[in-house]
């Protein structure tokens, strides 16, 4: 009976593969994987998001949001999704975290805006995040995941509690449910890529470039002993970070003097 039902699941994971098909992500135009469809990411987005900030407080400080706000929708104006419904929040917690779920869900939590200082520092963050989601990095995860789970349970197991399996899935993927402690779970490839666009992202939204390498630099200063911080436990080394980055900054600082308006380090965030 086991090797049935391990069996079943090997099949149904190769047709799943088989059928999928491959997509191109935008800008970097590498080849993905997805069985999973952008409405339902999406759907699932907005359940994991409004979960959330059930569960975890927004700030009542004025300042933060405005200034998240601001800097999201000029970002998310140059992200060529006018489909996403475009949301943003600010967590009071000091954690140190942001995430943009499904559809324009984004969130950043107070304990992570002192090591941003500034506008373009915020727009690195923000640019990183909605990156990961135009990018579809947790749809690709979720694929794999769901080919494991098929691989590994029979196809009732699976379906058992499936609600809420979705909602955790999306939770991680996206690297949103931090009041779980679950870390960040992107591979590196997944943190080099959302840098790539994110960068150029930031450049076209009319924020200085050249301040990334110096913001993910900073941000890993603050590394205690030999525990990463949870935004950078699966990410890449820091000099391979920022040398990568500093590589696409001719690109990035094109993009930036041909944006419609520019902002430099923009305003500095009060703290």
């Amino acid at each position: 009976m086991v090797a049935a039902t391990l069996a079943l699941g090997s099949l149904l994971t190769a047709l799943m593969f088989l059928v999928a098909g491959c997509q191109t992500v935008p800008v970097t135009e590498r080849r993905r994987l997805l069985v999973t469809s952008e409405a339902s990411e999406n759907e699932m987005g907005l359940t994991a998001y409004q979960d959330v900030l059930k569960s975890e407080p927004v700030t009542k400080n004025e300042k933060y949001q405005e200034l998240v706000k601001r800097v999201g929708q000029r970002i998310a104006a140059v992200a060529d999704r006018p489909d996403f419904n475009w949301e943003f929040n600010v967590i009071e917690s000091k954690t140190q975290n942001a995430f943009c779920l499904p559809g324009g869900k984004v969130a950043v939590y107070t304990g992570l805006l002192p090591v941003c200082q500034d506008e373009a520092g915020l727009a690195v963050v923000m640019s990183h995040e909605v990156a990961h989601a135009i990018a579809r990095h947790g749809g690709e995860r979720m694929t794999y995941q769901t080919a494991q789970n098929l691989g590994k349970t029979a196809v009732g197991m699976v379906l058992q509690k499936q609600e809420e399996q979705k909602k955790q899935i999306v939770l991680t993927a996206y690297g949103a449910a931090s009041q779980y402690g679950v870390i960040l779970p992107y591979s590196r490839k997944h943190e080099l890529e959302a840098d790539h666009i994110g960068l150029l992202l930031m450049a076209k939204a009319g924020y200085d470039p050249s301040v990334a390498p110096g913001f993910w630099e900073r941000f890993s200063s603050l590394k205690q002993g030999d525990a990463p911080m949870e935004f950078l436990s699966t990410h890449p080394s820091d000099a391979r970070r920022a040398t990568a980055l500093r590589e696409l900054l001719p690109t990035a600082m094109q993009s930036y003097e041909a944006a419609a308006e520019k902002y430099g380090i923009g305003e500095a965030i009060p703290q």
